[in-house]
């Protein structure tokens, strides 16, 4: 079984993704994950991210696996090393819309993300999951907030993880990527036409898990 959850940065899908697998026993699978890890590798290997030829090279060239700790987290092994918290670096937040919009990229990873879903009952999370990557997905969700509430949530997260930015430059970096996911060729950002819309702007999480799991055990 494939559950499908996407949605922009800051409404919640990820922790949300995470914590109905974990209750219903499922792999929980971080797309965003992959794509961070390899705009870390680009950072750490100084790749123009204009050199589109080369970083599709380079995702080629690089090994992936992402599996779950017990808290329901991913872990992701980008060439045999563990790089979960290092993904969640600022400097890979303001460049990692630019490396996924890159069509050759995507490509790509796409088998990967696949491969992983199907290892067994998955819930995935990410942009394209329910229109790319799993179109045929037995449920699929679009989480949603406003955008000042997605930028509050970003920035409480970014500063609980010991970053220093200010709530202008999460908005300015916010808008970037929502503009950049949702305007590029291939895979944009979307709701796909048979999800279910959620607006979490006033909800906890808790309450959207619910909705979830609700819809799924109908």
């Amino acid at each position: 079984m494939i559950i499908a959850i996407d949605g922009p940065a800051g409404a919640g899908k990820s922790t949300v993704a995470r914590l109905c697998a974990k209750k219903l026993g499922f792999i929980y699978l971080d797309t965003g994950a992959i794509y961070r890890a390899l705009t870390l590798k680009a950072l750490n290997k100084n790749i123009d991210f204009h050199d589109h030829e080369r970083l599709i090279q380079m995702s080629k060239d690089t090994q992936l696996a992402i599996s779950n700790n017990q808290d329901g987290s991913a872990k992701i092994l980008l060439d045999g090393e563990d790089v979960s918290r290092m993904i969640r670096e600022p400097r890979v937040n303001q460049l990692v819309s630019v490396l996924a919009r890159i069509k050759g990229v995507r490509q790509e990873m796409l088998a990967l993300q696949r491969s992983i879903g199907r290892q067994g009952d998955s819930v995935v999370d990410g942009r394209d999951i329910g229109t790319i990557v799993f179109p045929r997905a037995d449920k699929k969700f679009y989480l949603d907030a406003d955008f000042a509430e997605r930028a509050k949530r970003r920035f409480k997260e970014l500063n609980e993880a010991g970053s220093h930015a200010s709530l202008e430059e999460v908005e300015s970096d916010l808008r970037s990527r929502d503009n950049i996911d949702s305007s590029r060729e291939f895979a944009p950002l979307k709701k796909a036409d048979d999800a279910i819309y959620i607006d979490t702007t006033n909800m906890s999480i808790q309450e959207v898990v619910n909705t979830i799991l609700k819809h799924i055990n109908g």
